[in-house]
């Protein structure tokens, strides 16, 4: 099944979530924006204190998925006019199908939250990777887990026509590596806590980094909804800015407790995943090393990696046109 097909066929059920379709892309007093449970973020206090309600004007209808491929389905449909936190890969397997979507901010980055675990029965470390060949992994495509896992298996040697890949959300992924069904799965959040249960990792977050395998997600949106609402925008971007702030400045339990309910986790969950999280400051993200040009760079690397891999057809010449730090600089 291609990328293509997946999208389409995502964008099919995505119609079906209650309350998705209660807002269209011309506003009506209403928003509907995409967000992932089991992925602590300080904006999901600002959820429930009805901060973005506040602030835009309107009410702000929540829906979650589990990959970022799905959100890119949902916006494509015009169900969802914003997705918090989605994966650089998604969103770039959307951009190069021809989804006109824009990245409007640095969410968060992880690279210590997003890995793959080989079963602990199998007894490989980062010596032996050369084992992994001919052995089964659930990896959800299309996501940043996906992409880590590619990079991850090229550095190792380790060929993909020899492995047998399942596509599988973190949760599932989890749940198979713990059954025996898989040797090894890939994945992020709290799937990627479960999977740590039942073996271990390759690499170190920072081992990732200096191989160039960076892992961070983005606040997106359809190019046409941002153009006609470009305020709107602006605003929504301004109250996760204010959260994040709050947090970097002070994290506590009072707020953790909420973003951990929010999340749909316990708080000790909570707090372990946070605390592999980082979230930059307005200023960072419009420096050179994220929205200010690096970020459009490193999405041409991870589709170039994708084409290479046959996962998608073919990679734009540039992805500049995808990146939009005009909203985000209006909230300065």
């Amino acid at each position: 099944m291609t990328f293509k097909t997946k999208l389409m066929g995502a964008a099919a059920s995505i119609a079906m979530i209650a309350g998705a379709q209660a807002a269209s892309a011309d506003g009506h007093g209403e928003i509907t924006v995409g967000y992932f449970l089991e992925w602590p973020m300080p904006m999901l206090a600002s959820k429930a204190s009805g901060a973005y309600d506040e602030a835009l004007g309107m009410t702000v209808n929540w829906v979650s998925f589990e990959t970022g491929t799905a959100m890119s389905a949902a916006m494509a449909s015009g169900d969802v006019q914003l997705s918090v936190s989605q994966g650089v890969p998604p969103f770039v397997v959307a951009a190069s199908g021809g989804q006109d979507i824009q990245v409007l901010d640095v969410a968060v980055s992880y690279s210590d939250n997003d890995n793959c675990v080989i079963a602990a029965g199998l007894e490989i470390d980062a010596d032996s990777a050369g084992e992994l060949a001919g052995k089964k992994v659930a990896v959800p495509l299309g996501t940043a887990a996906h992409y880590g896992f590619l990079r991850q298996m090229d550095h190792f040697g380790v060929a993909l026509d020899s492995l047998t890949i399942v596509d599988m959300a973190p949760p599932e992924g989890a749940a198979a590596l713990g059954q025996g069904a898989v040797d090894f799965a890939c994945g992020y959040g709290g799937g990627l806590t479960s999977m740590r249960e039942h073996g271990n990792t390759l690499l170190t977050g920072a081992e990732k980094e200096a191989l160039g395998i960076l892992v961070f997600d983005v606040t997106s949106g359809p190019a046409g909804y941002v153009a006609e609402n470009g305020d709107v925008v602006s605003k929504f971007l301004a109250v996760t800015a204010a959260a994040n702030a709050e947090w970097n400045s002070n994290p506590n339990d009072d707020m953790l407790a909420v973003i951990a309910e929010q999340a749909g986790m316990d708080l000790e969950a909570a707090r372990g995943a946070i605390s592999t999280m980082k979230f930059p400051s307005v200023d960072e993200q419009l420096s050179e090393v994220w929205l200010g040009g690096n970020a459009a760079t490193f999405m041409k690397g991870v589709a170039d990696v994708f084409v290479t891999a046959g996962s998608i057809d073919s990679s734009l010449d540039s992805y500049e046109g995808a990146v939009n730090a005009g909203p985000l600089a209006a909230t300065k």
